[in-house]
């Protein structure tokens, strides 16, 4: 098999790991890097031994070679560099949110569709293995009928006004940040909501500091979610059935396992351990996409992610948060 170049637009803290995890990933390499400033791409670079790195992002697209292009910037640029590399031909992987609005991510999806060219959100939750076990269990009926959902993620930050958590022009707050694995997590095993309520409290800048979700489903099932940069939560995901509940062990977003404990029984733990953070696993499912000559992928499908960003628009207009120029 071929050795699959790999490049990073906006080497960030989430691309650091990202560019970890690519060294358990069969013949893949990082050969590229994309920065605004041509240093920090360079140093990013060295560390990771990839053969290029580039002062601008329009730069990357005259790189050789490249297979795919890992897009690890604040959420609000995610359209415009999404579009500046499919527009060339190169299949990318964004990161999450997909885009600021749904909007945004009907273009991204429109363009890729046109020219051809993959596309996927990088929602790395959907390719851990105890992920998979858990939607086998509940679609076997392990825990019966689903009746709600309960997930949280939270953690505590300084307040710092022009930091990207808080900059409403880089699309801050804890709703695309971090209450999307909620909505992600809800949406996977419950599919779209025909009702949605939420509230927020704002931080001094405008964006959400805590935000709390509440959505019912056409089977009758409900979910309460929340996500928060002002404090630190469990992290955690429980379905709860006519039969018992499941819970998705660890850190949700990152699972080591699956707990099932059926009414008036001893709970079963289904371990799942994953080695490395786990973003591997996403950079391999793109490259055996990629491999098959599929423009999206089957288990995460670019319906799916606008869907999400639907969801994000519409708890957005419940509490009443706009950005910059919408």
């Amino acid at each position: 098999m071929r050795t699959f170049n790999w490049a990073i637009l906006g080497p960030g803290k989430i691309a650091r790991k990202f560019a970890q995890d690519l060294a358990l990933v069969p013949q893949a390499r990082l050969h590229a890097v994309a920065s605004r400033s041509l240093s920090k791409a360079q140093a990013f670079a060295a560390d990771f031994g990839a053969a290029h790195a580039v002062g601008s992002y329009e730069e990357l697209l005259a790189v050789p070679d490249i297979d795919a292009v890992y897009i690890a910037t604040p959420h609000s640029e995610h359209h415009a560099h999404a579009l500046l590399c499919l527009r060339a031909g190169l299949p990318v992987l964004c990161e999450k949110a997909f885009a600021q609005n749904a909007g945004q991510a009907q273009e991204m999806i429109a363009v890729a569709q046109a020219g051809g060219v993959f596309l996927m959100e990088a929602f790395w939750t959907r390719f851990f293995p105890a992920v998979a076990q858990a939607l086998a269990l509940v679609a076997a009926g392990h825990i019966g009928e689903v009746k709600h959902l309960v997930a949280d993620f939270g953690f505590a930050t300084p307040y710092q006004p022009a930091s990207r958590l808080f900059d409403p022009a880089l699309a801050g707050g804890s709703l695309l940040d971090i209450g999307v694995y909620p909505l992600f997590i809800s949406q996977l095993f419950l599919g779209v909501p025909h009702a949605v309520g939420a509230v927020a409290t704002p931080a001094p800048t405008g964006v959400d500091l805590n935000c709390a979700v509440s959505l019912a489903y056409p089977s009758g099932a409900t979910a309460s979610l929340f996500s928060t940069i002002a404090a630190d939560t469990d992290n955690r995901c429980v379905l709860y059935g006519t039969k018992g509940k499941l819970q998705l062990l660890g850190r949700f977003h990152a699972p080591t396992g699956v707990q099932v404990q059926l009414t008036g029984e001893e709970p079963q733990v289904f371990p799942s351990p994953t080695p490395g953070l786990g973003y591997h696993l996403e950079a391999a499912h793109v490259q055996q996409c990629l491999a098959q000559g599929l423009a999206e992928s089957p288990l995460l499908p670019l319906a799916f992610s606008l869907q999400l960003m639907q969801q994000l628009d519409a708890v957005r207009r419940q509490i009443g948060l706009r950005y910059p120029g919408e």
